[in-house]
């Protein structure tokens, strides 16, 4: 029982920080859409528009890696994590 209870209170404890982290992330994913923007001029398409659309859904983890690359491969500094 007091195991369940530590692993209970542990959870609670710690829900702050991966709210935050999911809202870091979703910050950081539209920073590098409207960059991608900015830089490109004209409307996404392929893998980069995709990415921005999974940034736009909240699917971080998709979104972040592909405008990270897509950006580092026009040599454009990115924004601050």
């Amino acid at each position: 029982m007091k195991v369940i209870t530590a692993c209970l209170l542990a959870s609670v404890a710690f829900t702050p920080f991966a709210t935050f982290a999911q809202s870091s992330d979703a910050t950081y994913c539209q920073a590098l859409a409207k960059l991608y923007r900015e830089v490109n001029k004209a409307t996404a398409s392929g893998a980069a528009a995709e990415a921005m659309n999974q940034c736009n859904q909240g699917n971080t983890a998709a979104g972040i890696p592909v405008l990270e690359k897509a950006l580092t491969d026009a040599k454009v500094s990115l924004p601050p994590r």
